[in-house]
């Protein structure tokens, strides 16, 4: 795995200058967009797929066409442009894959907007959530036939999240590694707390 442009970009608006009033503004309104246009038309699709369509099959090739769009955009082109982030797969000579993590250098950072990362952050975490429901609900409902559909929306929702976190906080870094890392301090602040109440 390599990481490039170690500086961080922002996540949910964490800029130095949040309080600057182009910042606020939405510098690239076609991108955001259609950030969000893909996933809520796709999930929007699958709960109105009875009153739309009675066939299966038109639904479902709808479904994974915008889940595909849904992809695309936000791996391509919404990620470079809302928050400065991409990832990609490239193999090199003797076959083997290496993913790459990039994030946008510190310098040009002041290129993003806070709106547009608080946007793109939100509309990729919330998006996957729905998905999760979805899988859980079909299977419960004994409507397996859907559960190719809402596996491949849980697929490639989730691919987008791994591969922009991965570009958040670091190529190289595991995010095991990190959590468990992450639950250990609290673990130990909790344990200190209580050591230092009567």
């Amino acid at each position: 795995m390599i990481r490039q442009d170690s500086a961080d970009a922002p996540l949910f608006g964490d800029d130095d200058d949040a309080a600057n009033q182009n910042k606020l503004k939405i510098k690239h309104p076609l991108a955001t967009f259609f950030h969000l246009f893909f996933r809520a038309a796709a999930i929007l699709v699958y709960l109105l797929c009875d009153q739309l369509s009675g066939s299966f099959i038109a639904s479902m090739v709808t479904i994974i066409l915008l889940l595909s769009c849904d992809f695309w955009t936000v791996k391509n082109v919404t990620g470079r442009l809302l928050v400065g982030l991409r990832w990609w797969n490239q193999v090199d000579e003797d076959g083997q894959n290496h993913w790459v993590f990039e994030s946008r250098k510190a310098t040009s950072r002041k290129l993003n907007s806070s709106s547009e990362s608080r946007i793109f952050w939100l509309g990729l975490i919330v998006c996957p959530i729905f998905w999760v429901i979805f899988v859980f609900s079909t299977i419960f409902s004994f409507q397996f036939k859907w559960l190719v559909v809402v596996t491949m929306g849980l697929a490639l929702q989730w691919a987008n999240v791994y591969g922009y976190v991965r570009c958040k906080v670091g190529g190289k870094t595991n995010l095991r590694s990190m959590a468990t890392n992450y639950l250990g301090a609290q673990l130990f602040k909790q344990a200190m707390s209580k050591q230092q109440d009567p």
